[in-house]
């Protein structure tokens, strides 16, 4: 009662969601479990999901839009996770937050699931089912099997870690892969035997679309850039030793962005978006006007049309910014 008493009202309203959900999980899972062996799959229901429902974006986002640019989401019933469901997205799709009633009833039900990460080993694949992992990335780092050891948190040893990723992995269907050099690596270290589709990542089909003066004008614009200096792109990756949570990353830069503001800002401003992992919320209230900070619901990919040069580390999105042929600076700091 005490402890109780020491606790604001907001607090304790989230403690008390909190254990009601964890009663409730268990009961869930096994609802969801049974209609998974009595409801019939219908075909015409497509299950998309980007960065474990984190935002809207990526190769789900590009195939589903595509398929709005044809008209198939009026052939299919769509449906789109989302941790936040009141997103506005094109065409005829509904969003389903992420872990309620609703995403266990259609991940029973639906023929198709279209994602470009792992999804949780509660999530059961069943026979009758397709399911497309579009992957998102390039293999430069070690990934999967390949890997010796790793620090992401709510893994439990590197053996747990493999067995959980053969597990998963054993349930795609198809894969898609950019390259002949990603293809040979998936097979390896996703132990991948079914169909891959090396067609490249369909995200980076806009890199092309949209690679004119018109559209990027556009983009700026809906970014409240400024028109008259040139724009530097921060993209680092995540580090997998420093989370606070299970999927939860920190951020912390090793720029000087008071100094770099100093030196660059009556030509440059920087845009500066992080890997969908990293959920620190960072105060670039001191730069402001230099730097533009993008949330996670903001698709990289339209970041990179608008940029003159990116900076970056080991990140795989070297690969997908080459191909519009503009300067990349490698800030390796930790190697």
């Amino acid at each position: 009662m005490v402890v109780i008493m020491n606790l604001s009202p907001k607090s304790l309203v989230k403690k008390v969601i909190k254990k009601v959900k964890k009663k409730l999980k268990p009961v869930i899972l096994g609802i969801y479990r049974t209609a998974c062996r009595i409801l019939p799959i219908n075909k015409n229901i497509i299950l998309f999901e980007s960065n474990l429902g984190r935002n809207y974006t990526g190769s789900p986002r590009a195939i589903y839009e595509e398929m709005v640019r044809q008209g198939l989401d009026k052939k299919f019933r769509c449906y789109y996770i989302l941790e936040n469901p009141d997103v506005l997205l094109p065409g005829a799709v509904k969003t389903v937050k992420r872990s309620r009633f609703q995403y266990f009833y259609l991940f029973a039900i639906a023929g198709t699931w279209v994602c470009d990460t792992r999804l949780p080993k509660y999530i059961e694949k069943r026979s009758g089912c397709t399911y497309i992992q579009t992957w998102h990335g390039t293999p430069l780092k070690k990934l999967a099997l390949d890997m010796d050891t790793v620090f992401m948190a709510g893994e439990k040893g590197i053996d747990n870690y493999k067995k959980n990723f053969y597990d998963n992995a054993q349930t795609w269907d198809y894969l898609i892969s950019q390259n002949h050099f990603s293809t040979e690596i998936f097979r390896r270290a996703f132990a991948f035997h079914k169909e891959m589709l090396e067609i490249g990542y369909p995200r980076n089909d806009v890199l092309f679309a949209k690679n004119n003066a018109q559209d990027i004008l556009a983009l700026k614009q809906q970014l409240g850039l400024p028109l008259d200096k040139k724009i530097i792109l921060y993209a680092p990756t995540w580090r997998d030793n420093e989370f606070y949570g299970k999927g939860k990353y920190k951020f912390n830069p090793p720029l000087d962005f008071g100094e770099l503001q100093n030196k660059l800002s009556d030509e440059y401003v920087m845009i500066v978006k992080y890997h969908y992992l990293v959920m620190d919320q960072v105060d670039w209230t001191p730069y402001e006007g230099f730097v533009y900070s993008c949330d996670l619901s903001y698709d990289i990919s339209l970041l990179y049309l608008v940029s003159d040069m990116m900076i970056t580390d080991y990140s795989s999105v070297m690969f997908d910014y080459s191909l519009l042929k503009r300067p990349m600076l490698f800030f390796c700091y930790d190697l």
